[in-house]
């Protein structure tokens, strides 16, 4: 059983950043593909970007698409999520999920984590 803790989620103003972690318990993470996802209050989650386990490709929602990056250091068993010039609309609660197989941005990943809060507010 793959357990995930998110971390790093805050209050932020507009225009700022934020570098939202996500690590793993078990050793083999490597093998995981890995994805970002948030869910803002009375809506549903929705995919951010995600990174494969081999090859490191990646992809974005159009939404993030320019201001976030995803990355991963396996050494340290860690997920990155990059947010740049946050907007109130990135207000949410941020989850990091993974499986073994490459899923992309579908919302069925097998393990996710507790999620992380981020609110962008003046």
């Amino acid at each position: 059983q793959l357990h995930l803790v998110e971390s790093g989620g805050g209050k932020v103003q507009p225009g700022e950043s934020l570098t939202l972690s996500c690590v793993a318990s078990e050793r083999a993470f490597d093998a995981y593909y890995i994805a970002w996802f948030r869910q803002a209050p009375g809506k549903e989650r929705e995919a951010v970007s995600c990174i494969s386990a081999v090859g490191y490709r990646t992809h974005y929602a159009a939404s993030v698409q320019g201001r976030f990056t995803i990355s991963r250091d396996d050494a340290k068993n860690t997920a990155y999520l990059h947010m740049n010039s946050l907007k109130p609309e990135d207000t949410a609660v941020y989850y990091c999920a993974a499986d073994r197989i490459d899923k992309l941005l579908l919302l069925t990943y097998d393990y996710w984590g507790q999620g992380t809060q981020v609110t962008v507010s003046s």
